[in-house]
């Protein structure tokens, strides 16, 4: 008679939140695409206070420019670009993943990236990556939110 075996499902760890007020979006993005390569659930809060560096004119620019990146064929093989900051962010990270291989796939299945502080998360105690810090003045820089704003995102909407 064959022991049947019943798999269980192994006790979910509580996801790593990062809050990413006042953090540089590409250094934040490589510190939470190592977390979830590890096999770590990461929830990113406050995606749109996240800072872009570098000029304000040159940042919004060159977002409008990928939006306009068009097919000759059909409009609808057009690339889908987000305006978002959460999603945008989320889009960061995934080209740090290498998102067609098993191991990318479910690292990119335990990122969730949200506007504002959902309720559930909000006594949660939040990381802050060091390394990813400002180190600037804040006008020197450009807010996630303020860049999907000048691209077309109206904040009310989803």
């Amino acid at each position: 008679m064959a022991v049947e075996t019943v798999k269980v499902k192994a006790k979910q760890e509580a996801p790593i939140v990062v809050d990413a007020t006042n953090l540089i979006v590409g250094r934040m993005a490589s510190n939470v695409a190592k977390l979830l390569l590890n096999g770590h659930r990461v929830v990113i809060v406050n995606s749109e206070k996240a800072l872009v560096s570098g000029s304000r004119k040159n940042i919004v620019t060159k977002q409008l420019k990928r939006l306009e990146i068009g097919s000759v064929v059909n409009p609808k093989y057009n690339p889908h670009r987000y305006r978002e900051p959460n999603k945008m962010l989320h889009r960061m990270i995934r080209g740090m993943i290498p998102r067609k291989k098993p191991s990318g796939i479910a690292a990119m299945k335990r990122l969730r990236a949200y506007i504002g502080t959902p309720e559930s998360y909000e006594s949660v105690e939040k990381t802050v990556f060091e390394n990813a810090k400002a180190t600037k003045p804040l006008p020197m820089y450009m807010t996630m939110g303020e860049v999907a704003s000048a691209i077309g995102w109206k904040q009310g909407s989803k």
